[in-house]
C-alpha cells in the first residue's frame, strides 16, 4: 500500500502572512520545490493548484511530486485525488484546514493534516 499526500497548496501557502497575495505563482513555486526536497512520511505527494498559482508550476510529475492544475474549483480536485487514491487502495493523507473540505475527503478514509504539519517538515 502507499502513502499518498494530497496537498491543497492554496490553504498551506495561505498560512502564512508571507505577501503571497502578491505572487501566487512564485509561491507556488516555492512551496514546490520545498515539497521536492523535504522527508515527507508519504512516498508520493500530489501538489493541488488553482487559479494563478498554476502559473508557477507546470502540471506534471518531478521526482516524488505531482502537480496537477484544477481545471476549475481546487476542492473539487483534491476530492477527485484523495478518491482515485483510495480506490486504488492508497493510504491517503490529505493537508488542508478547509473543515468542508476535510469532510469530503474524511469520506474516502483519508487522513487530515494540518498545514502547520507540513510547514514543520519543508521549513
Amino acid at each position: 500500500m502507499t502513502q499518498v499526500l494530497v496537498v491543497d497548496a492554496a490553504n498551506v501557502v495561505g498560512s502564512r502572512p508571507d505577501g503571497w497575495w502578491k505572487d501566487r505563482a512564485g509561491a507556488a513555486r516555492r512551496l514546490h520545490e520545498q515539497l521536492l526536497v523535504a522527508d515527507v512520511p508519504q512516498e508520493q505527494v500530489v501538489m493541488v493548484l488553482e487559479g494563478a498559482a498554476k502559473g508557477g508550476v507546470r502540471a506534471g510529475r518531478d521526482a516524488h511530486v505531482r502537480t496537477v492544475h484544477a481545471p476549475k474549483a481546487g476542492d473539487d480536485t483534491i476530492v477527485a485525488e484523495a478518491k482515485a487514491a483510495a480506490e486504488r487502495g492508497d493510504r491517503v493523507f490529505v493537508v488542508t484546514a478547509d473543515r468542508i473540505l476535510m469532510g469530503r475527503v474524511e469520506r474516502y478514509g483519508a487522513t487530515v493534516m494540518t498545514p502547520s504539519w507540513l510547514l514543520a517538515i519543508v521549513e
